[in-house]
């Protein structure tokens, strides 16, 4: 016996059989409710199905079995018309013996609105992640789940899971308009994991992706989709989402902390924490030491742990590493309840080549450019988004409104902004293409980042969205309507980059580098700046902030403390990594928690302390926070002092102002007078040499003024500059004389 007969004779039934049929069973079938489900010839409906685990079918309970098609997994029949359910189920035997029901996809009809796929064309749908991925959804009672997605170049695709075990010829989907794809698959429910199959029209490479619009995926390494529960969370912040709306944060102190999840504590077992967990111990925690924001790395699910969230798969799904979409919900909500904001670092820059993810997606370079001078990142191997896409650039901005409205957060970081706007960024001659006008401004990103910034602004008030923006591009936080970006804030790169600098140099040498301690006055008010002392400058052999600051063990940490009071009285809002507040000794490791038994030495715990210290006097002194972005909040008493390295200036605000005084040597120095602008006495609200931080509690308490002149000033002070620190004194007014009673 020939036992390649079988086979043969399969060839052979395949060769004469339906051209349309074939398509169905080799999976290439671009339209495949053209040929499966009911169809109505002559007062009689024919119904087919292709089931390839089926041995019998029959046409609901009672109905008549289906007939298999010779050679094929293709089972048919023929009634009467109208003797069928207009939803008509199949119950059918598997070839192990075991019984299934299940309603015919095929026989619903479509279910995405026009509307809404015409929005997404235009790039103009905010909330297509309601209707692309993948909804419980119901049908005349019937429950199941829409699965829709944007692939325009595949020739099909499949809706692929543990249902129809993975076999992407069970469940091709029907085309929409742009290049979308849709299938209503009922008594599916929530928690089922599936993926898209799609092969590619031109090459007939078939591809597994994951849901670019999914919103819940398993834990990695694995990588499936998972159809989420979208039972209503019962949110407990509306007084704070309230007040969000008319919140002056021009005007308002604003001081975050940034933490990795993953990092910042750890189970006993080293495991990651639950969202719960962490929102309960850091409220806790940030509101000991004062800090009025979190800005998370993302929590935007990736695969590789140690991309810290950067090189994302999810735009639409917080990491299965900390618990479920509810259980991130919840942190948020806690954080709310608790006068604490949340900020997420947010990366429409780029994405990871990863084959499950968005690399060409339907066989082509779909979300990003063909061409790798302008669709890749080279130095952190990823693709670069395709601005000029409506559907690409839809994508983006539906997931910014997603996470500011689904999960109430508070606003977006917008890492690598500066990657955006350039296109020769980190490129060399030759390597990049120029614009329309032969320029290497990125027109199409600009135009995106605009959009972004008004839409967001226009429908979520209150809301921040925060430029990571390392140039000197023009007016990043300026209006568009007046040329800018429109950005809420830009972190200050430069005045990071300058300070630690400076810091870095061993007192002696600091008099040849003073002008980097007071260039960046000279812009500082360009933009509305965040100071940022982020996770970026403690990894990768830049050491901790600990041990970039020089000399021996006590001038570090007084160096340290000296920095930390130049940031909080500097103009700008404050950002600093976690770790960083208590002065940990290594770099961040974001494998394992940061080093919280360091706070059992007093120096460290000094750090704590007069961060904590800091922030209250930031948050409870106009002077400091209220025109941190305008001109007026900030005069220099003296920038000249450069033999000495000591720097003073005034902070105002409202009424108010105060006096501030950094002394960037070792050197205490007394009789050191300023001029003041009123008289009365001055007293020393903040002394960064206090032994409270570990210092040598060199200070001044309360001194009063003498009509003494004194650097273009009627009054003047006489003080003492502790060595390696900072002073803050405010202004309390002279007493007026007492009033001699009157003789009778």
């Amino acid at each position: 016996m020939n036992p390649n007969n079988s086979r043969d004779d399969q060839s052979t039934m395949l060769s004469t059989l339906d051209p349309e049929l074939k398509k169905i069973i080799e999976a290439t079938h671009h339209e495949p409710f053209t040929v499966l489900g009911r169809h109505r010839r002559n007062r009689a409906d024919r119904f087919l199905v292709f089931l390839p685990q089926a041995e019998t079918i029959r046409l609901e309970k009672n109905g008549p079995t289906m007939e298999r098609i010779p050679g094929t997994d293709l089972f048919e029949c023929t009634v009467p018309a109208g003797k069928i359910p207009e939803y008509y189920r199949y119950y059918w035997v598997d070839k192990a013996g075991e019984a299934h029901v299940h309603h015919d996809p095929y026989c619903f009809p479509q279910q995405l609105p026009d509307f809404d796929i015409h929005l997404f064309g235009e790039g103009k749908h905010w909330h297509v992640y309601k209707v692309l991925g993948a909804h419980s959804h119901t049908v005349d009672g019937i429950e199941g789940v829409l699965f829709a997605t944007w692939a325009p170049n595949a020739q099909r695709v499949s809706v692929v899971g543990d249902f129809n075990r993975w076999d992407g010829r069970c469940h091709p989907m029907r085309t929409r308009g742009v290049g979308v794809w849709e299938l209503f698959i009922p008594d599916l429910k929530p928690g089922t994991l599936y993926k898209f199959e799609i092969r590619n029209r031109y090459s007939g490479a078939i591809l597994l992706k994951t849901d670019p619009y999914g919103q819940q995926f398993e834990l990695r390494p694995k990588t499936s989709s998972i159809v989420r529960s979208e039972k209503p969370y019962q949110w407990s912040d509306p007084s704070w989402m309230e007040k969000r709306k008319a919140r002056d944060w021009l005007h308002q102190p604003m001081s975050t902390y940034e933490v990795h999840l993953g990092s910042w504590r750890r189970d006993e077992a080293g495991g990651f924490l639950n969202y719960r967990e962490l929102a309960k111990q850091l409220v806790d925690y940030v509101k000991e030491i004062g800090f009025t924001y979190i800005e998370l790395l993302p929590v935007t699910e990736h695969p590789l742990d140690i991309s810290w969230g950067y090189q994302t798969t999810g735009y639409f799904a917080p990491t299965s590493r900390h618990g479920t979409a509810d259980d991130f919900r919840y942190f948020v909500d806690y954080c709310h309840q608790h006068g604490i904001g949340v900020l997420l670092d947010w990366v429409p820059a780029h994405f990871p080549k990863d084959s499950h993810g968005l690399a060409y997606f339907d066989g082509t370079a779909l979300y990003e450019h063909e061409d790798p001078r302008q669709g890749e990142h080279r130095d952190w191997g990823t693709h670069i988004y395709n601005y000029g896409r409506n559907e690409v650039k839809n994508f983006l901005l539906a997931s910014a409104m997603f996470w500011l409205e689904e999960y109430h957060l508070d606003g977006l970081r917008v890492d690598a902004v500066a990657s955006m706007l350039y296109l020769d960024y980190s490129r060399e001659e030759g390597d990049w293409i120029p614009n329309i006008h032969g320029g290497n401004e990125n027109l199409e990103a600009i135009e995106f980042l605009r959009e972004l910034n008004t839409v967001t602004h226009e429908q979520h008030p209150g809301t921040m969205i925060i430029a990571e923006e390392s140039t000197a591009w023009p007016q990043v936080t300026r209006p568009t309507w007046t040329g800018g970006l429109g950005f809420t804030m830009k972190w200050n790169m430069g005045w990071m980059h300058d300070t630690l600098a400076y810091m870095s140099h061993e007192p002696i040498h600091r008099q040849y580098h003073h002008d980097q301690l007071s260039f960046g006055l000279l812009y500082a008010f360009s933009e509305n700046f965040v100071l940022p002392f982020s996770h970026d400058e403690v990894v990768h052999g830049k050491q901790s902030m600990l041990n970039k600051m020089p000399g021996d063990e006590w001038q570090r940490f007084a160096n340290l403390r000296l920095l930390y009071t130049v940031m909080f009285t500097y103009p700008g809002k404050k950002l600093l990594f976690m770790g960083c507040e208590f002065a940990q000794g290594t770099e961040w490791d974001c494998e394992k928690a940061i080093d919280w038994y360091v706070l059992e030495y007093p120096n460290h715990q000094g750090i704590k302390t007069l961060l904590s210290d800091l922030n209250r006097l930031y948050h409870q002194s106009p002077a400091l926070y209220h025109d941190e972005f305008e001109a007026r909040g900030f005069e220099w008493i003296d920038c000249h002092d450069s033999s000495q390295s000591v720097l003073s200036y005034l902070r105002k605000g409202g009424d108010e102002f105060a006096v501030v005084v950094l002394n960037f040597t070792p050197v205490p120095r007394t009789d050191y007078r300023i001029g003041v602008p009123l008289e009365g006495q001055y007293q020393e609200v903040m002394n960064s040499d206090s032994t409270y931080y570990g210092g040598s509690n060199t200070g001044n308490g309360a001194v009063s003024s003498e009509p003494v002149p004194w650097m273009d000033r009627p009054h003047s002070i006489n003080l003492t500059l502790p060595p390696l620190a900072g002073i803050v004194l405010v202004h309390r007014p002279k007493p007026e004389p007492a009033k001699k009673k009157e003789k009778k």
